[in-house]
């Protein structure tokens, strides 16, 4: 029986065109790979190339196993990504959001849900949380929005709602509310990784020059600069907001967000414990 490697072999005779660029792409020698299509001849008992003098190329029955080859070796990765997945979650849970807010409150739940599993995270958009959740590279991933979809469920979680934080000094810091337009322009200091919200800040303020910073330059940033920023409910909740600073709350509808946690049914049994305790985090959350 032909090896999967015979069909990698052959799969790149097909994209190089010959079997001297096929040869340095897998780093062998000519004799060798020419050796090993011969034996995939020999087992499949067709002869897969035309050979001429100093030529060959695929016959017509070769370019169909070809066409085989290629679906042979993705449906062999795609396994092989898929098993290695399932391992992974045996002793990693692996949670996916677009946004952090939700990431403070659940991950500690999951820790104390699974003492015996490794907790991580990462911010991803949108279409990657969902295609990872589908490949069961995430057990649980938070979207800003729900989602229909068969063999993926959808439970709400919390709210957050966005406001800028303005020095006291600042023109308009005594508006009782605001829109992100009333602010275009102005020069801001804006929080790192913080996935959707940073798309929004930049769609819907353009003008604005924004100065980027890691969480804790931020933090120091915002205590002791006289740029406008941002803050949410969530984040005033969560820690002491600076004395020199007046939140201001956003009146656009993009502001304002509801958070959702998708998982697989087929996997619930893995996340029994935390889906438990997941209607008393969302009520802190909301809180």
């Amino acid at each position: 029986m032909f090896e999967l490697y015979q069909l990698e072999q052959l799969l790149a005779v097909s994209e190089t065109g010959t079997l001297s660029g096929a040869a340095e792409r897998l780093h062998l020698s000519q004799p060798a790979l020419s050796r090993s299509m011969q034996r995939l001849e020999a087992e499949l008992q067709i002869p897969l190339f035309d050979r001429q003098k100093n030529k060959i190329k695929l016959n017509e029955t070769g370019k169909m196993a070809v066409e085989y080859a290629r679906q042979i070796i993705s449906q062999s990765r795609d396994m092989i990504s898929r098993v290695q997945a399932f391992n992974r979650s045996q002793r990693t849970i692996l949670v996916g959001s677009y946004a952090p807010a939700p990431l403070w409150e659940i991950l500690p739940v999951l820790s104390d849900c699974y003492p015996e599993r490794t907790i991580s995270s990462e911010i991803r958009d949108n279409e990657a949380l969902l295609q990872g959740l589908r490949d069961d590279v995430y057990q649980l991933i938070i979207l800003p929005c729900p989602v229909e979809e068969h063999g993926i469920a959808c439970v709400k979680y919390g709210e957050e709602h966005l406001f800028f934080s303005l020095p006291p000094a600042h023109p308009l810091s005594g508006s009782r509310a605001l829109y992100m337009k009333d602010l275009n322009g102005e020069t801001m200091l804006l929080r790192n990784r913080l996935g959707f919200w940073r798309e929004l800040t930049i769609r819907k303020m353009p003008d604005t020059r924004f100065l980027e910073q890691e969480d804790g330059a931020f933090d120091e940033l915002v205590k002791s600069s006289a740029l406008p920023s941002f803050a949410t409910d969530v984040a005033l909740r969560r820690e002491i907001p600076p004395p020199n600073r007046v939140n201001i709350p956003i009146l656009d509808e993009e502001a304002n967000v509801t958070y959702y946690c998708l998982y697989r049914p087929s996997g619930r049994n893995d996340l029994t414990s935390f889906l438990k305790t997941l209607s008393r985090t969302a009520d802190s959350f909301d809180e």
